[in-house]
């Protein structure tokens, strides 16, 4: 989960607040994964997902690029 304000949507009055935070839940990615290799395959997937959100890639233009 992606907790800020995306790098395309601050203006100059962006001042004063925490920063940005990625949060991966353990136990939802440990159900949906069989192995080992899933998780760090998942949590790849998820960090990059969550990332692009920072820099205001939006869902379906991570889609289009094979990440949704």
């Amino acid at each position: 989960m992606y907790d800020g304000i995306a790098l395309t949507e601050r203006d100059s009055n962006y001042a004063m607040v925490l920063p940005d935070r990625i949060t991966i839940f353990r136990n939802p990615t440990l159900d949906m994964c069989a192995s080992e290799d899933e998780v760090v395959r998942e949590v790849g997937i998820t960090v990059v997902h969550e990332v692009a959100h920072h820099f205001g890639i939006d869902d379906d233009r991570l889609h289009d690029l094979g990440y949704a």
